[in-house]
């Protein structure tokens, strides 16, 4: 796996969880997916994203979204 495709697994995995949890625990939840797609859509425009910066120093492998 490279970096793209784990940070669109990770993304998606919280937003699930953050409907899950603002459904069943406390509505306030519903900031955590909020907070993922507003990241996902600013690093669609600056390449920039804390967890592909992260896994890059971990030494996986970039993608073409995220490169080197």
């Amino acid at each position: 796996m490279n970096v793209d495709r784990i940070v669109l697994g990770f993304a998606g995995t919280v937003v699930l969880v953050g409907i899950a949890l603002a459904h069943f625990v406390a509505p306030g939840w519903i900031w955590l997916p909020v907070f993922v797609g507003a990241n996902l859509l600013q690093s669609s425009f600056t390449g920039f994203c804390p967890l592909a910066m992260l896994l890059r120093k971990l030494g996986l492998k970039p993608g073409c979204a995220f490169p080197s």
